[in-house]
């Protein structure tokens, strides 16, 4: 027996022999386990970023561009986003982005740890790489901080983070950051830029079926966009609602309305879109003076001159005094056709098309069946009919001068929401258009068309074009003679002349080729005769007039020879536009500008502007000569806008064989400027003067600027004392020309 216990006891013993060296073994195991793992951790941590930055972290934002009534009139980003507050993401959205992507959100402490492992196995089953299982604060490591490779590297900092991350933020913090950061297709960062963009609203406003669409965008934002693959985002959007009525966020009943609702998008226009030429002479100033990275990615705030209504009317005018030049003359085809150029009716898409399309819009459509009676063409998501009664202009028939394929410039007249439109058929043979547009009391930029389409050419023809401004020029001219002693009633013969000159004999002649005898100065200029200018400039001397075009702010090359007095310098358009404006200032100009107000992102003032007032001319001069471009209204060569009864004032001007016509004149609380032409500076055709061709555009503008306001009045002409003996500018006694050189 006791042989039986000793041999029990040896056999315990050599057990517990036996388990301390097991668990010895298994202690030292996990020691070098945790140590490796320590280690490990210390490796893949010491380059991780420090947490600490998100404190101060500022997101890339856009810059915005704000009319005078603080409307947005265009930006600038590199990432389109509108940086939000908890409190602006409705919880409609907050559930549904929760239920989708990380539903233990409000549990975790930055790392789901079954999740992990459920990924990690399906990964080691599928012989792929680590993927899946992230949480929303895991995530916005990765966006934040780190590469988008996929890496066991990687997943192991980006957890390292996550768990940082979450012991310095709340979650209502973090969930913040996700979503003011996140991709969600098409250059949009963050979930309040997406629904600017995807519904035109902002987020507060989504509806359940709006926010389960957009809250399945960040699995892949090209993979589901709405706009290029509908059913896809369909599918999505009811999982992401499945998922919160499995989580007890909403109703069933909710669930199947918010499925069986339609995916109807309410795509946001680009605001740029509106007033592109302006918005790009902005970004060349703020670029030039602030830098590219500050102004794409931060976040200025840029208050310009700009009033969205008038810039509306300012397009929209442009657009119809063209259309109406255009059918003027004859039709002249050379259309392209998709066809032809191997494209399909399926793939072809114009660039128009991704612009809101609205009555009174000017867009390119394709052709897409032709017959003797009518020609049905499609315009983004419209179609339309056009009839031998839309085409009648072109005097031709709808099979003659339309073939399928061919891309045709139409107006669009009305649009229903069955997707069926009412359009005219135009036509775009190259004619081009600038309108400017100032305030008087200020200098401010109002309004700035640079041309037919943006999209098309980004050339400004409102500030980069130099044209000859014909006889938009004179007033120039009659200013300096007021100046220099002349009188408007001074009389002066209008009879054919030549003028010796260093390059030999000039043979002026009036456009109309008639000559009218003696005038008063005030009727040759509302007549526009170009000999009394003549006389005038070769009078005073056409160095006279140069400096006087200086001191209104023309900075445009201006050779001394005597055919400049009508016109044959070539002038920018706000130069000329400017210069008008001193009229109804009573002789001060003051300089335009596109800003008033630059901000930072926190809202510090970087640059602000007041108008710049320079003395010009004498007010008794400007009176008079305001009297005198009332005149050219009234009774001379823009006497068509007498019809708007309103008080204005202006000139005409035209150019040799029509290659150039203008119009600028002013009410008393706006100078606008016209100019219609062809870049190549052909003829715009037989009779098209500044009166046919510019005058219109600037009467339907000004009508619009001026509608609902008072007009204001003009200040009255000083009263001249009668002089003793008539006098005619032929023997004046204006100061001589001198040893001049015309």
């Amino acid at each position: 027996m006791r042989a039986v216990l000793e041999e029990l006891a040896a056999v315990d013993s050599s057990r517990k022999k036996l388990v301390g060296r097991f668990v010895f073994g298994l202690l030292v195991l996990l020691s070098a386990l945790v140590g490796a793992l320590g280690g490990l951790l210390l490796v893949y941590s010491t380059d991780l970023p420090q947490v600490e930055e998100l404190e101060s972290y500022r997101p890339i934002s856009t810059t915005d561009l704000y009319d005078i009534q603080g409307r947005t009139i265009g930006s600038f980003a590199l990432q389109r986003r509108v940086v939000a507050s908890y409190q602006d993401f409705p919880k409609v959205l907050r559930d549904a982005l929760i239920s989708t992507e990380d539903k233990d959100f409000y549990r975790h402490w930055g790392v789901n740890m079954w999740r992990i492992a459920g990924a990690a196995y399906r990964d080691i089953e599928s012989g792929g790489k680590v993927q899946g299982a992230s949480t929303l604060t895991m995530q916005l490591a990765r966006n934040l901080f780190l590469s988008p490779d996929r890496s066991f590297h990687r997943k192991i900092q980006e957890a390292l983070l996550a768990i940082q991350i979450e012991r310095r933020f709340t979650k209502d913090q973090i969930f913040t950051l996700y979503a003011n950061q996140i991709y969600l297709g098409h250059g949009v960062y963050g979930f309040e830029a997406a629904s600017e963009f995807y519904f035109s609203k902002p987020a507060r406003q989504l509806k359940l079926e709006e926010a389960g669409l957009i809250a399945g965008l960040p699995k892949s934002p090209a993979y589901y966009s709405p706009i290029n693959h509908p059913d896809r985002a369909l599918h999505r959007r009811n999982l992401v609602i499945n998922s919160m009525l499995e989580d007890g966020n909403i109703t069933a009943r909710q669930a199947a309305d918010a499925r069986n609702a339609p995916l109807v998008l309410n795509l946001a226009h680009d605001p740029n879109s509106l007033a592109p030429y302006f918005v790009e002479e902005l970004r060349r100033y703020l670029e030039n003076k602030y830098g590219t990275d500050q102004v794409h990615e931060g976040g200025l705030r840029v208050y310009t001159t700009l009033d969205m209504d008038l810039q509306q009317a300012a397009n929209q005018v442009v657009l119809d005094g063209l259309a109406a030049y255009e059918r003027r003359h004859r039709w002249k085809g050379h259309l392209e056709n998709v066809l032809l150029e191997g494209q399909t009716f399926a793939s072809y898409r114009h660039p128009d098309w991704e612009m809101e399309i609205a009555p009174g819009s000017y867009v390119h459509a394709l052709v897409m069946a032709v017959s003797q009676s009518l020609a049905t063409i499609k315009l983004g998501a419209y179609t339309a009919g056009l009839t031998p009664a839309d085409v009648a202009w072109t005097q031709q028939k709808i099979a003659k001068i339309l073939t399928p394929g061919d891309v045709v410039y139409v107006k669009a007249l009305a649009l229903d929401l069955g997707g069926k439109a009412r359009v005219s058929l135009e036509q775009d043979s190259g004619s081009q258009g600038a309108l400017l547009a100032i305030d008087n009391a200020s200098g401010d930029v109002r309004a700035m068309v640079g041309g037919r389409d943006f999209n098309l050419s980004k050339f400004n023809r409102a500030t980069q074009a130099l044209r000859q401004v014909g006889s938009s020029f004179k007033p120039y001219v009659y200013t300096a003679a007021i100046d220099q002693g002349a009188r408007p009633d001074d009389t002066v013969v209008d009879a054919p002349v030549i003028f010796q000159t260093a390059s030999g004999p000039y043979f002026p002649h009036n456009f109309d080729e008639k000559y009218e005898g003696t005038i008063s100065l005030r009727r040759a200029l509302a007549q526009s005769r170009n000999i009394p200018a003549l006389k005038l400039a070769d009078k005073i001397g056409i160095r006279t007039v140069e400096d006087y075009a200086r001191r209104f702010g023309i900075t445009s090359p201006l050779p001394p020879y005597l055919p400049v007095a009508i016109g044959a310098a070539e002038v920018a358009l706000p130069e000329q536009t400017s210069a008008f404006s001193v009229f109804p200032d009573d002789g001060v100009r003051l300089v335009p500008r596109l800003i008033t107000k630059v901000t930072d992102y926190d809202g510090r003032v970087l640059e602000e502007d007041y108008p710049e007032v320079k003395d010009v001319i004498s007010s008794r001069t400007a009176r008079l000569l305001t009297s005198m471009l009332e005149g050219v209204v009234q009774h001379g060569t823009a006497v068509a806008a007498t019809k708007l009864n309103l008080p204005l004032a202006g000139k005409t001007g035209t150019t040799n064989d029509f290659t150039d016509a203008w119009f600028v004149g002013f009410s008393p609380s706006m100078t606008a400027g016209v100019w219609v032409g062809y870049d190549a500076k052909k003829s715009l055709g037989a009779k098209e003067t500044g009166a046919k061709a510019a005058l219109p555009i600037w009467m339907q503008f000004m009508t619009a600027a001026l509608a609902g306001k008072e007009p204001g009045r003009f200040q009255p002409p000083p009263d001249l004392p009668p002089r003793v003996t008539e006098q005619t500018m032929d023997t004046s006694d204006l100061a001589p020309a001198g040893d001049e050189s015309h």
